[in-house]
């Protein structure tokens, strides 16, 4: 069974609302997960096959967590697939283009995503931000082991966007127990005490591109970032050393960790292929939500984003 999460999104944050049943189990597995494991999620993959694919805008679109503004409705996809973040807004393009060369065997179509206005709609602003395109999720307990995968194509360093900072995102949206402290005073005394509570946790893998207008070394290079390692860190990954496609994963196990892959070109990953597992914060993760995308560009108004394309996502579980 799964639990359907509604393509409802809050004011304060990528919201993740509960629908209908949920997956539970006590069996167990290995210490890893290769992503792309066991059985697609019902409703959450697409392989942007169906030439009649279309993200239907309703702009302007939202930019909460720049100046407080969330504007309904939210775009979404023909298919019901994708929706627009409620705190950033959906990237400004979004089209079905022809699979580039090197994709997966038989596919024709993939996703294009760029953006030029990442903060606020028609407007620029002084620093890095970011649209999210958000997959239709399913909340799977991590005893299912479940993962999440995704063919990216990268083009060649000398079209991205001039700049060393991040370009892209594959995301995830899970919960965990997180502890905080709150003190109280009294008079002369002041008094601690913990709480526990389940959050949500963005977790993932973004690329860093290192231009070489500014790099050091005169060179252009990009490099995985990753959030995040026990205490809560982004951390550095594995060095892009080829463009082109590259298939991107992750997978949750039921001790709780998150466990990375990546490797070059669209081929099925393997065990060999992971390069961290993690207790993100400390904590143990207890079930899987959503995936998601991001585009961030400079938001100057006049330098648009890299332009990435995106083919076959879908998310997993094994049934026990």
């Amino acid at each position: 069974m799964l639990l359907q999460w509604n393509h409802f999104f809050s004011r304060h944050c990528l919201a993740l609302i509960a629908g209908t049943s949920i997956l539970i189990a006590g069996a167990d597995v290995n210490a890893q997960v290769v992503p792309g494991t066991g059985t697609k999620v019902d409703g959450s993959w697409d392989d942007f096959e169906d030439e009649s694919w279309e993200f239907v805008t309703n702009l302007p679109k939202s930019s909460y967590n720049v100046d407080k503004q969330t504007r309904y409705p939210l775009g979404q996809s023909s298919n019901s697939i994708w929706t627009e973040s409620a705190k950033r807004g959906q990237p400004d393009i979004l089209q079905r283009v022809p699979t580039p060369p090197g994709g997966l065997p038989g596919s024709k179509g993939a996703l294009l995503m760029k953006s030029l206005h990442t903060g606020v709609p028609g407007q620029g602003s002084r620093g890095t931000n970011q649209d999210d395109l958000i997959m239709q999720g399913n909340m799977v307990s991590v005893n299912f082991s479940p993962s999440v995968i995704t063919r990216v194509y990268l083009p060649p360093f000398e079209e991205w966007e001039d700049k060393i900072g991040t370009s892209f995102g594959f995301r995830t949206a899970v919960k965990a127990p997180m502890k905080s402290k709150s003190t109280r005073r009294r008079r002369f005394f002041r008094s601690s005490s913990y709480s526990t509570k389940m959050e949500t946790l963005y977790l993932g893998m973004f690329i860093q591109f290192n231009s070489k207008t500014d790099s050091p070394n005169g060179e252009d290079s990009a490099v995985f970032v990753v959030r995040a390692d026990t205490s809560g860190q982004d951390f550095i990954g594995p060095e892009i050393k080829q463009t082109g496609w590259w298939t991107l994963g992750m997978s949750f196990t039921p001790d709780g960790r998150i466990h990375y892959y990546a490797s070059p070109g669209v081929d099925p990953l393997t065990p060999a292929d992971r390069f961290a597992s993690h207790l993100p914060y400390g904590t143990r993760i207890q079930s899987f939500h959503t995936a998601f995308f991001n585009v961030c560009n400079q938001d100057n108004g006049r330098t648009w984003s890299t332009e990435w394309i995106i083919d076959d996502p879908a998310m997993y579980y094994i049934s026990r």
